[in-house]
Parts: C-alpha cells; sequence; structure tokens
C-alpha cells in the first residue's frame, strides 16, 4: 500500500482527509479508486491509519479508517546528520538517502572548505527543496516520521548544537587505526541520541576537527580509503543502523 503523512487534525475517528499535493498524486499519478486501500501517518507518533478510500474530488480525499497499527519504522535513538555543506545535487542524495537509513536531523553545516555559500534566499529556496526530498524518502521508505532539514549552521553552532546527543563521532581521514571506531559503535545502546559530522568535498579543517575533540567529539576513521562526502554519510549511518537494530 502507498503511504502518505497528514496532520493530526485530519484523521478523526473513524474518518480520515487527505489534501494538498498529495490529492492530484492519488488521482492521478496512482489512480486509485474508491474502495483503494492507503497507509496514513500523522508524523507524530508510530501509529500507521489503514484507510480505504471512500470518496474524492479536487479539494481532499475522504477516507474510511478501517484499523491502526503500530508501527517499527523507527531507530532505536536518534541519529542526528551534521553534513558539511556540499554542492547541491549532492546534498539531495545525501538527504534522501540518510532519511532511507533512519536519521533523525539532518544538519547542514558550513564549513571553512565548503564551496557552496548560501545567501538568505538561497538558503529558503535550498530548505525547502531539501525538506521536499525528505518528505518523500520517508514515504518510501515507510517511516513513521518526518526528519527535519535544519537552517544552515556554521561549524561552531553545528558543535553546540550536538551536545543533545550522549555519542557524538567525527570521521577524519587522518585519523589511524579502527580500534576506537568498533569500541564507539559496538558500544552504541538504543535511546541514546547520536550526532555524526561529515565533511564537505574538501574534507574538515585542521581547526574544525580540533574544536571538535576539544568539546568531546570522537574522531573515527572509517578505513584506509578516502570517501566521498556522500559516501561517508551513508557508510557511518550504516553501521549505525546495524548495530541499534541487530540487538
Amino acid at each position: 500500500m502507498y503511504q502518505f503523512f497528514v496532520e493530526p487534525s485530519q484523521i478523526k475517528g473513524d474518518r480520515a482527509v487527505v489534501i494538498g499535493k498529495d490529492v492530484n498524486h492519488i488521482k492521478n499519478v496512482l489512480r486509485m479508486k474508491p474502495g483503494d486501500k492507503i497507509i496514513l501517518k500523522n508524523g507524530c507518533d508510530n501509529r500507521r491509519y489503514i484507510c480505504q478510500v471512500a470518496a474524492m474530488d479536487e479539494s481532499g480525499i475522504g477516507c474510511n479508517v478501517c484499523s491502526v497499527e503500530e508501527g517499527s519504522g523507527e531507530l532505536p535513538s536518534k541519529i542526528y546528520l551534521f553534513q558539511g555543506l556540499p554542492k547541491s545535487d549532492k546534498m539531495e542524495l545525501i538527504i534522501q538517502k540518510a532519511v532511507e537509513l533512519g536519521v533523525y536531523e539532518i544538519i547542514p553545516v558550513m564549513c571553512r572548505r565548503s564551496v557552496v555559500r548560501l545567501d538568505e534566499k538561497k538558503e529558503k529556496v535550498r530548505l525547502a527543496r531539501w525538506q521536499g526530498i525528505a518528505e518523500a524518502a520517508a514515504k518510501q521508505s515507510k517511516r513513521e516520521t518526518i526528519p527535519q532539514v535544519i537552517n544552515v549552521m556554521s561549524f561552531q553552532d553545528a558543535i553546540f548544537y550536538s551536545r543533545c546527543a550522549k555519542v557524538r563521532m567525527i570521521p577524519y581521514e587522518l585519523w589511524e587505526g579502527m580500534e576506537q571506531t568498533r569500541k564507539i559503535m559496538g558500544g552504541l545502546q538504543p535511546a541514546e541520541d547520536v550526532a555524526v559530522f561529515i565533511g564537505p568535498e574538501g574534507g574538515f579543517s585542521e581547526e574544525e576537527i580540533q574544536m571538535a575533540m576539544e568539546d568531546g567529539v570522537l574522531p573515527i576513521t572509517l578505513g584506509k580509503r578516502i570517501l566521498r562526502t556522500e559516501t561517508a554519510g551513508m557508510t557511518v549511518l550504516s553501521l549505525i543502523m546495524y548495530h541499534l537494530e541487530s540487538g
């Protein structure tokens, strides 16, 4: 069944309504008809509302709620991805895959070596597009909630913001030995929030690494090969997902 996100107010008792851009998608792209079933989620909890389409017009899709299930599409910990701002096409791929891998929040970070520089107008447009990509990926991967893409932060502000997480790590190409990587990954526990810092195309500067370490962010290595920024994030998130869900 196809899945869509709605506001909590759009589900009342045994009735639900879909409005907005999803109306066109359901009617004209998927060509669904009354009697077809869809999954609705309110983005606030783990409940899945199994609904049957009852009526449709240009203003909305009316549904009957057939049953309510407890979902299980979320990781047991909140994962914060602090992504050094790369070129826009790479950022879109990173957001899509990070959402599929269970990230809770994506924070674009303006690093010293970031090539892209966004003014206020461009940032607003990019954030809207990035959030749309996050929502589409959440639908596709049957997430219970839509991860948020936060406003672009400076590296210093990102370090401060990351203090909400109990475990903080930063892959660094000059860090040697897998012992710390194995220790951190192997020690991850459900309900412990995790912050991951990934550098832009040019990587983090030595000053940024030093600033992070002084604040308690732990450096790790991802092996002997140098990974692209879009690959590094996926690698770390995959490791975290494995360790959190293999218990």
